[in-house]
């Protein structure tokens, strides 16, 4: 029987198994998923869940759940050496182990891009995974319980000062979505003002948002200037360290959170494969999502999402390629499937093919812009149409059925701030006042 070897288990590889399962006969294939996490998270409601819109269990999809005939393996995966059709398996109290396969399908996504500017690795926090947004959320709250207690002055400023390094639309929606929700915050705390907290956006490039139009994106500049927010165009992050952020323009500033979403690059597992990969650092694939080394089709190996750089045949892509987001990975997924079912049938394969349907994004409650070629959309009505179509979006009825019910409960309950910082010390109370033999 072959044996189908899934490396990644984000949107891509999440549906490559999902869509396996239905198209798959009984018995005619093997379909084994390894991932290091034991859910997919749907990266879209990041900001939100980072600004207490959204529970953060209800953002991930347990794959275990969902995939009822796939081999779930929660474990990393060291080495793929297509050469033998075998990879490398690290499981967490376990020797590594290997794993062979008939056909290798890679989408192990992307990962932050960073530089080597001083203090980004030491105190920077990522927006590309769960962990990194509930973090986000649990410094805000936590950060407002201890400057309210502190008069005026340097430290006070420095807690209440957040920065946000890259102005694509993951950096502008997790901005949007932090100002929201400090500026919410202030009711619940008498001591701060409005003018106390500082929120400032750093972008290298001459504007925000390339994927909706110019005019759109100096809207959204003007939105989020009215909220008291600083946007530093053509600016560079010189340094981070010790907290201490030091800007191109030459301002200089104390700030306890800096999220960095200046841009992805793909698994640096790739660098531990034998497939070819293109200057980027992705695995290089043809429109049918197998793998290519130039023009020559490397049997039993397939790429699609973030990972991989798939010819865009709408030629909206920049550089003539899919770009990393969502919407292809989803859409990549699910072809992978059919393709890989029409392989093992000896069947023709089709061709990705996927029209850009516009852009959506949220700027914290009750504002949104959408953007589709000249139309543009800003306002409520466009928050409504982020809120609409993400919903939807999210895998699995009931995850869409959990996000949509918390949204109601946030609008007659009022959004949640209760922060359990504590929780990633969850001994900390039992070790203190725990008894202890006596010598």
């Amino acid at each position: 029987m072959p044996r189908i070897l899934i490396v990644g288990g984000g949107y891509a590889g999440f549906y490559t198994a999902r869509k396996l399962e239905k198209y798959l006969g009984k018995n005619e294939a093997e379909v084994t998923m390894i991932d290091p996490l034991p859910y997919m998270t749907y990266q879209p409601f990041l900001p939100e869940v980072a600004a207490g819109s959204i529970e953060p269990r209800h953002a991930v999809v347990s794959h275990r759940r969902h995939l009822k005939r796939t081999e779930i393996i929660t474990g990393r995966v060291t080495d793929v050496s297509h050469t033998n059709k075998k990879v490398t398996i690290e499981v967490p109290g376990l020797a590594p182990f290997d794993r062979e396969y008939d056909h290798v399908v890679v989408t192990a996504g992307a990962v932050s891009r960073t530089f080597p500017i001083p203090g980004v690795a030491e105190m920077a926090i990522g927006m590309k995974t769960i962990e990194e947004a509930i973090e986000v959320r649990h410094k805000i709250l936590t950060n407002f319980d201890k400057a309210s207690n502190l008069p005026e002055g340097p430290e006070r400023a420095r807690l209440l000062t957040f920065v946000v390094v890259g102005g694509g639309f993951a950096g502008i929606e997790a901005f949007a979505e932090m100002l929201s929700l400090a500026t919410y915050l202030l009711r619940y705390y008498p001591t701060l003002k409005f003018e106390d907290i500082n929120f400032h956006l750093v972008e290298a490039m001459s504007r925000i948002m390339p994927e909706v139009s110019l005019k759109t994106s100096h809207w959204v500049i003007k939105n989020l200037q009215d909220r008291n927010a600083k946007i530093h165009l053509d600016t560079q992050l010189l340094s981070a360290d010790n907290g201490m952020v030091e800007l191109s323009t030459g301002e200089k500033f104390g700030a306890d959170t800096i999220v960095w979403t200046a841009g992805v690059m793909a698994n640096p597992v790739v660098k531990h494969t034998d497939l070819p990969t293109d200057e980027r650092g992705r695995i290089t694939a043809n429109t049918a999502l197998r793998v290519v080394d130039g023009e020559t089709v490397i049997e039993g190996a397939w790429t699609c999402g973030d990972v991989s750089a798939v010819p865009d045949l709408s030629g909206d892509g920049v550089g003539g390629y899919c770009v990393p987001n969502a919407q292809h990975a989803v859409r990549q997924g699910k072809l992978m499937a059919k393709n890989l079912v029409a392989a093992l049938r000896g069947e023709g394969l089709k061709n990705y093919h996927h029209k850009n349907m516009g852009a959506v994004a949220g700027l914290g409650i009750g504002v949104g812009v959408f953007q589709y070629r000249n139309l543009a959309i800003t306002g409520f009505v466009a928050w409504l149409m982020h809120r609409g179509y993400h919903g939807l979006a999210m895998p699995m009825w009931e995850r869409k059925i959990r996000v949509f019910s918390g949204w109601i409960s946030n609008f007659l309950l009022r959004r949640d701030v209760v922060s359990i910082d504590a929780v990633k010390q969850p001994r900390l109370a039992f070790e203190t006042w725990a008894s202890r033999p006596k010598n």
